[in-house]
This record gives structure tokens, sequence and C-alpha cells, in this order.
């Protein structure tokens, strides 16, 4: 993912890696996009994740709409309910997807890595206009 979006083709779109438990609501509103990335854990996404949107995401209503957002998802089952969250999430935030989610199963495969080297330049793209 963050190689598809720090391909150089894409000038002008700076990546920020934050981990999920770290990631403020400044974070969130000074970015013009976001890739989301959440094991499925137990039919759900990460704790981490979870948590990262309890903190900001009234701040981020109306603030962050129609924003590009991709998601990645590993895991080996329950990967659709991890799926639905973040789908739940994103669209009360109003946020656009703008490709579909990549969800990994088991060890990641050559195609696998370059669906998400694919997600992530689509992200990036989307904000070069």
């Amino acid at each position: 993912m963050l190689s598809g979006a720090s391909d150089p083709a894409l000038a002008g779109v700076d990546v920020v890696r934050r981990p999920a438990l770290s990631v403020s609501t400044t974070d969130w509103l000074e970015a013009d996009g976001y890739l989301l990335g959440t094991p499925a854990n137990l039919g759900y996404i990460s704790g981490a994740l979870k948590h990262a949107f309890d903190q900001s995401y009234y701040p981020l209503l109306d603030a962050t709409r129609g924003r590009p957002f991709g998601l990645y998802i590993h895991g080996n089952e329950g990967t659709e309910g991890a799926e639905r969250a973040v789908d739940g999430i994103t669209a009360g935030l109003g946020w656009a997807r703008v490709t579909e989610t990549v969800v990994v199963s088991g060890k990641p495969s050559k195609d696998d890595l370059e669906a998400c080297w694919n997600l992530g330049g689509t992200v990036a793209a989307q904000l070069m206009g």
C-alpha cells in the first residue's frame, strides 16, 4: 500500500504513516485521503482501528466528507464483518471509497502484494486531481 502511494510518478503526494493507536484527530483532519489497514479479529476490525475512529469520529463529521480512502484487510476468516464495520464508519463520515477493498487470507501472494500496491497508488492518484 505505502509503496504504491509513494510512487515517484505521483508527484506532490506526501505519505504520512500513523499507527492506529497513535493517530490523532489533527492527523485525520490534516490528511487529504486515507489508506486504512486492519487485521480481521474475530470477524471485526482491530481494536486499534476502532479506537482511532472512536476517538475522532465526531470531530471528523462534515470536516472530512468526500475524502478518498482505500482499505486493506488481512485475515483468515470473518473479513466480511471487518469490511462491514469500515463501510458503516466511512459511510457515516461521508468518505469516498475509490477502489475495491483488498482482502488477503494467509501469507500474501505476489498477486496480493500487487493489489496492495495498486490500492495505495489509486488512493494517491485521487489526490492529484
